[in-house]
């Protein structure tokens, strides 16, 4: 990890992409059922506020690269488990 602001970046740019699909994905459907839509995007916004505050929690110098190292993983699984439910629309 190169650092707490990359991830950061990384997790803004992420989650923004996901978003953004999703609202491509309701532009190109209008007349699909957007609640499934909009409740996949209220949890994005959700796991990017999870993740920030874990990042913005850490007190101490001990164990950062473990500590980041957990957040990186959480961060790529969350991901995933967000981009299986898009493609699900």
């Amino acid at each position: 990890m190169a650092s707490i602001k990359q991830l950061k970046k990384d997790i803004n740019n992420d989650i923004g992409a996901i978003i953004e699909d999703i609202y491509l994905w309701e532009l190109s459907n209008p007349d699909a059922d957007l609640s499934k839509s909009e409740q996949l995007i209220e949890e994005a916004i959700q796991v990017f506020d999870d993740l920030i505050t874990k990042i913005n929690a850490v007190a101490t110098k001990e164990n950062l690269k473990k500590h980041f190292g957990n957040i990186q993983s959480e961060r790529k699984n969350m991901i995933q488990a967000l981009l299986k439910k898009s493609a699900s629309l």
